[in-house]
């Protein structure tokens, strides 16, 4: 596995450039709780012909950061991108907050902090 710190600002430009369709399987995008207002974003990739060849850009972040949406490189992150919205309280660009959670659910129960 290659993990590849990226900052808000430039991962859209890093992922548009690396991202093959062809040649890249987008698996998810994963988010782990670090401390008290803080979490790692991971946009993770692997090869089609090389599975075991995974690739990783991450992000720490802040949860009152803004994560740029991926979906128009890549329409399936849209599943991933609400994800990380219901679990984790974060903002994702375009990506609305109801997938996962009724109304009524524990809110943000991945977060690790009370938003």
């Amino acid at each position: 596995m290659k993990k590849i710190e990226v900052s808000l600002d430039t991962v859209r430009e890093v992922i548009e450039g690396f991202y093959e369709y062809k040649k890249w399987h987008f698996l998810t995008l994963n988010g782990l709780a670090l401390a008290e207002n803080k979490m790692e974003v991971q946009w993770i990739f692997s090869k089609y012909e090389a599975l075991e060849e995974t690739v990783v850009y991450f992000a720490q972040i802040a949860y009152t950061d803004v994560i740029p949406s991926i979906v128009d490189l890549i329409p399936s992150a849209i599943i991933s991108q609400r994800e990380l919205v219901d679990m984790f309280g974060v903002q994702v660009e375009g990506s609305e907050k109801g997938l996962y959670l009724d109304e009524d659910s524990l809110q943000n129960p991945l977060s690790g902090c009370s938003l």
